[in-house]
């Protein structure tokens, strides 16, 4: 089934409340990975951008710490604590 079959699936009100718990559950694992290969991937130093949810515009700068889920990055704008999955190496 595709992303969009599936969507229309729980815009539509047809799947039960089981096929709901699994699909968040494997939104939740998919995410989890994400982070996990960005983790691996990005050290302190390395340059990267992610999108101001605030303000939908796009942040580049530097990680100055990197915990388990969420990375310290430093901008023009100032420091911000940004979790590990939304970052991408610039």
């Amino acid at each position: 089934m595709s992303v969009v079959a599936i969507t229309r699936e729980i815009v539509a009100g047809n799947l039960s409340n089981d096929e709901l718990n699994k699909i968040s559950e494997a939104i939740r694992f998919a995410r989890s990975q994400i982070t996990q290969q960005n983790r691996r991937s990005l050290v302190v130093g390395t340059k990267v951008k992610f999108t101001n949810t605030r303000t939908n515009q796009v942040m580049t700068g530097t990680i100055e710490k990197m915990a388990l889920k969420f990375a310290t990055v430093t901008t023009l704008a100032g420091r911000w604590k940004v979790p590990a999955s939304m970052l991408e190496a610039v």
